[in-house]
């Protein structure tokens, strides 16, 4: 689908920005921050449009648009290493805004960044601030023993910083693996006992249906013994009945 006149401004503004980026700024540069102010505006009018692009080259859009602002968000810190911390959480865009990019320009300026801030933590660890150089590279001239001390001090701290993030990424490695084991073996365990609920239903149903049917066959028999009962009891009173009759006739009254 052919670009509205709206995403090439778009596209063009977004390119001059992270060509500004790329670029060493001064504290009196204003324009990249004007520029993202309106790059934000024209993506609120680009999701209005009707010829809007689709949802990938959106959210490309928008992560471009959201890391220019963080960067100048993250600029304004004044340590190195909050710098650094903020200059962590940014996400470049993941494709190139351009067609002569072979990397995404973004991509490109958070490594610039990324290098910036660690110089910048390196200076301030040795003591060697971008205001002192004259002094700084006298007294690296008369003490070479103290800054090679300072920066195998140094080597140690990032090295540390280093194992220590590789050993948390292992633990939260196995505390997934561990998690995803005892997931398995809870799942393992309601089928089984899912199993076992539906065997006893269906073995509670068969013994409901069987108690149905002796219940049946007891009520049956209940009526047939209670019809022989009065077949007897009648046969045995009309018996009696005929006896005394007979009694009465063999036997006249004496007078």
């Amino acid at each position: 689908m052919a670009s509205s006149r709206l995403e090439i401004n778009f596209i063009r503004l977004l390119s001059r920005c992270e060509s500004i980026a790329s670029e060493k700024r001064g504290e009196e540069e204003w324009r990249l921050e004007k520029y993202v102010g309106a790059l934000e505006e024209m993506m609120v009018a680009l999701r209005k449009t009707a010829s809007k692009p689709t949802p990938e080259v959106l959210s490309d859009y928008t992560r471009k648009v959201d890391f220019l602002k963080g960067l100048l968000e993250a600029e304004k810190l004044s340590s190195p290493t909050e710098k650094a911390l903020a200059n962590q959480f940014l996400a470049p865009g993941r494709t190139p805004t351009i067609a002569n990019e072979r990397m995404p320009a973004t991509k490109t300026v958070h490594m610039q960044t990324k290098a910036r801030c660690t110089g910048e933590m390196r200076n301030e660890l040795l003591g060697t601030g971008m205001s002192g150089k004259g002094t700084d590279l006298r007294n690296r001239r008369g003490v070479p023993v103290d800054e090679r001390q300072s920066a195998a001090e140094l080597d140690a701290v990032l090295q540390h910083h280093h194992n220590l993030q590789e050993k948390l990424a292992e633990d939260m490695l196995n505390l997934a693996r561990n998690l995803k084991n005892n997931t398995l073996a809870a799942q393992s365990l309601i089928k089984q006992d899912n199993q076992t609920l539906s065997q006893s239903m269906r073995q509670a149903d068969a013994n409901f249906e069987k108690l149905k049917t002796e219940s049946e066959r007891l009520e049956q028999h209940t009526k047939k013994a209670v019809n022989w009962f009065l077949w007897l009891m009648l046969i045995l009173v009309s018996f009696t009945f005929i006896s005394m009759i007979l009694f009465i006739r063999i036997f006249p009254r004496l007078r």
